[in-house]
């Protein structure tokens, strides 16, 4: 197998010139092929040169020093350079091709070629390699490495060149050919930008794409692409285009205008998106059609003339942090027996729904915003099914609507300032709503409507300007712990011939009668109380309502405790199917983490210290004073976020939280943009939270050294006071580096009362950043050689620790490195054993880690 040498670089046989005139040179270029020996360097002189070449043997091409342009013109009879079964190398030339469908360029299989620096001019550069490799080699890791030409294989490094003017394509990559495209320009292509088909890989860094006719990129066949910190602009039809097959990786890349839609995907194609933009596609910015899949992180979609993401048939997208922005039909819209899931994303800007499933869709969002939508905010319909688990759904028609028969879960989301209805089951809708928070609607706040199916499950309604509950005609829901609090009509009303049971709910500040109950009704209310409502009961004849140890205006035995308007959050009930953990397997839990002795020692003394309060509390006992809050000061990757999720979990066991999950914030989702936007938002963050931890990352932002009228101040002032109203029902961490937590801490009186505990987390030295990779390695049985440990080590050990050193989150990044490059060698192993799979061997080491050493 040959190699093609990265630099070019030739030792051994003299060069071989070109020239008009002067002894000792050849007149024609393909002449001095002829001459040179394997290995040999051809000078050219300046000139034009109308030759079309064969390169049979190992040479490079290249301009005499200091002599000027060469320029070289295929003959007619073929591409202008054709390399046949060696390794060369082209630097620094001008090609024009005979014609603009015809190659300029052609590599074929068996042969490598460098194209370094060069001008293709009026035709493609196709590489054509051996028959189709069948086996699933998904995207290599491998492809940031030199090509490598052997056997039928063929190879191409394409590296500072401009392709344009040409038909058809760019560039073409097929069989089982292998290409890299570094710095490289193509533009005015009359069809696609760039084709890879059949069993092709190619890895493309630093591409610039625009102005072509058809698709930017199109991948057929099994062919695979890396893509990174590239553009496709002005694509004539899709920007990236994914057929049977094919898989790509795209990271830090924009597709921006195409002339259709941004990314699109069919039949069994995969694609991973990284960093991505997706911007102003003249169709929809994402489509999946097939059983085609997409795992997106950190991407955008911006500007879509009709939908942000689209899912058809059985195709599935996994989206986390990513934000779909102002587009022209539905922001994202799943059909067939498509899978949507959502994680920490934001959708905006919408005049239709915001997320629309339907058909057999399934779709589950978690921790997730949708504003903005004309219609509703979260549409399930057809026989379609979602889970929103802490989302917030705000400024839409409809905040949430449910019409399948089919079962969702909303489960502690916030909606607020609906136009119309803040949560509705609709039809023949099945759903259960848990501990969700509805504010603002400008009708009811949830309806349940004739031939629904619901279950509610705490929660907590306020400010609508209808109705706080409504069910209609026919409905029958179980409704437990609901609080109702100002609605502009009745607390809970109950429509004609509907029913159902009411347990432990409250109704507090009603327009209208507090309870509402239709002609021919039987609902049964049982320790439901009222106050400072108009009126307590309103009901049509023939109602036939049932009160149990409810408030005695209702006809029932008095409570132990009537309601008053405090307490305006209810009490959260734990989504279903959520284990109870115990105290001893947390703390054994907290004890396994790597490092961090003197935080895992203070959390489990505070563990048994509360742990002893509650006891206190069983017997009777007065508590002691104690705060929950906690300041985390430690750089990223120490580990803050981990112990704050693992605090909530231990709290929660303690019976000390409802719940006991953490939702992360920043600045950016506390601060508002305008005056009265701060408070609100802050408010909606923290009631997010209510029964577990809200954990503030970077809080010291929230206190800026220059002062002034920054917003964060009315951020903090608004979460003192909500700390103060909800002490037993939300702890907080704030957590930054250790310099700035003090400023932070003192920004406000009501701060340094309520966080007197501080918790340091200290960097990783090398040996605990091992352990960390260890401890991966093992969760997902792989396990390091001694040789690949040592090293490790030694590589840890030497790495220059700046402000920007990345302690736990580089751990785990070598260690997904190290499997990535792991596979790649594996893969190029006959039949390799178990043991095989499972070592990380020191070839295995992260490249990226020995460019940080000292």
């Amino acid at each position: 197998m040959s190699s093609i040498d990265h630099r070019g670089t030739t030792t051994g046989p003299p060069n071989v010139r070109v020239a008009a005139k002067g002894r000792g040179t050849h007149r024609r270029i393909a002449d001095a092929v002829r001459a040179a020996a394997p290995g040999a360097t051809v000078l050219i002189a300046a000139g034009h040169y109308t030759e079309s070449l064969v390169l049979a043997r190992s040479v490079t091409l290249r301009p005499e020093p200091g002599g000027g342009d060469v320029v070289l013109t295929a003959t007619g009879e073929g591409p202008a350079i054709t390399v046949d079964a060696a390794d060369c190398a082209v630097r620094g030339l001008t090609v024009h091709g005979t014609g603009a469908d015809a190659p300029a360029v052609s590599v074929g299989p068996g042969a490598g070629l460098i194209l370094a620096d060069c001008a293709v001019l009026g035709g493609r550069v196709e590489v054509r390699g051996g028959p189709d490799r069948v086996e699933d080699e998904g995207v290599d890791p491998d492809l940031d490495a030199p090509p490598t030409a052997g056997g039928t294989s063929s190879a191409l490094l394409l590296t500072g060149t401009r392709v344009t003017g040409a038909r058809l394509a760019g560039l073409h990559v097929s069989g089982d050919a292998r290409a890299r495209v570094e710095d490289v320009e193509v533009s005015a292509i009359d069809g696609t930008g760039i084709v890879v088909s059949g069993s092709a890989r190619v890895g493309v860094s630093r591409l610039r794409l625009e102005a072509t006719s058809g698709s930017g990129i199109r991948l057929r066949g099994r062919a695979v692409l890396r893509l990174a910190d590239s553009v496709l602009h002005g694509c004539g039809r899709v920007g990236l285009l994914l057929e049977d097959a094919a898989s790509a990786a795209a990271s830090e890349s924009r597709v921006s205008a195409p002339g259709a839609a941004g990314i699109r995907l069919g039949g069994s194609a995969r694609a991973e998106l990284t960093d991505c933009r997706i911007l102003d596609a003249a169709a929809a910015g994402i489509v999946l059609d097939g059983t085609a899949r997409v795992v997106a992180q950190g991407c955008a979609v911006r500007g879509s003339a009709t939908n942000g993401v689209l899912l058809t048939e059985g195709a599935g997208a996994d989206l986390t942090d990513c934000r779909i922005l102002d587009s022209g039909f539905g922001a994202i819209h799943a059909a067939g027996s498509s899978v949507l899931r959502l994680a920490d994303c934001r959708v905006r800007g919408t005049p239709e729904h915001g997320v629309h499933t339907v058909d057999t869709a399934r779709a589950e969002l978690v921790d997730c915003t949708v504003s903005g939508a004309a219609m509703t905010g979260v549409a399930v319909a057809g026989r379609s099914s979602a889970e929103l688990t802490g989302c917030l759904v705000a400024d839409t028609a409809t905040g949430i609507g449910v019409a399948s028969p089919t079962g969702s879960l909303v489960a502690d989301c916030t909606v607020r300032a609906a136009g119309r209805t803040g949560i509705e089951i609709g039809g023949e809708g099945v759903a259960e709503l848990t501990g969700n928070r509805v504010t603002g609607a400008g009708a009811a706040g949830i309806v349940l409507d004739e031939g629904s199916r619901a279950e509610v499950d705490g929660g907590f309604v306020a400010d609508c300007a209808g109705s706080g509950l409504v069910v209609w005609t026919g409905a029958r829901p179980t409704v437990r712990g609901l609080r109702i609090e100002r609605p502009g009509k009745n607390g809970l009303y109950v429509a004609e011939r509907a029913g159902g049971t009411f347990t432990a709910c409250d109704v507090v500040g009603a327009g209208y009668a507090a309870l509402h109950v239709g002609g021919g009704a039987d609902p049964v209310f049982r320790g439901c109380r009222l106050r400072d409502c108009t009126d307590d009961l309103s009901t049509d004849p023939e109602a036939a309502p049932v009160f149990d140890d409810c408030d005695p205006a209702l006809g029932g035995r008095p409570v132990a405790q009537p309601a008053t308007s405090a307490a305006p959050v209810p009490d959260r009930v734990a989504p279903p199917d959520v284990p109870e953990e115990s105290l001893a397997d947390l703390l054994a839990e907290l004890g396994e983490l790597v490092g961090l002795e003197g935080v895992k020692r203070d959390v489990a003394s505070m563990a048994k210290l509360m742990q002893t309060v509650r006891l206190r509390v069983e017997a009777g006992l007065p508590a002691p004073p104690l705060s929950r809050h906690l300041v985390f000061a430690g750089n990223p990757g120490t580990g803050k976020t981990t112990v704050a999720r693992l605090y909530g979990r231990l709290l929660k066991a303690l019976g000390l939280l409802g719940h006991g999950h953490l939702v992360e914030v920043d600045r950016s989702a506390l601060v508002g943009e305008y005056v009265g936007h701060t408070g609100p938002k802050t408010a909606a963050a923290f009631n997010r939270a209510i029964g577990g931890v809200l954990f503030i990352d970077e809080a010291y932002s929230l206190a800026p050294l220059a002062g002034g009228n920054d917003f964060g101040a009315e951020a903090v002032a608004t979460l003192v006071k909500l700390m103060e109203d909800h002490r037993d029902d939300v702890v907080v961490i704030a957590a930054g580096y250790p310099g700035d937590m003090d400023r932070f801490v003192a920004s406000n009186p009501g701060l340094a009362s309520r966080f007197t505990r501080t918790l340091l987390f200290e960097d990783y030295d090398a040996e605990q950043l091992v352990g960390i990779v260890e401890h991966h390695a093992e969760q997902h049985r792989y396990e390091l050689t001694t040789a690949a440990r040592t090293d490790l080590l030694d590589l840890f050990a030497g790495m220059t620790r700046g402000g920007g050193f990345g302690n736990g989150r580089l751990a785990r990044q070598a260690f997904q490195e190290m499997t990535e490059r792991q596979a790649g060698r594996v893969a190029e192993l006959d039949n390799p054993d178990a043991a095989q799979l499972i070592a990380l061997e020191v070839a295995d080491l992260p490249a990226s880690l020995a460019g940080s050493t000292t």
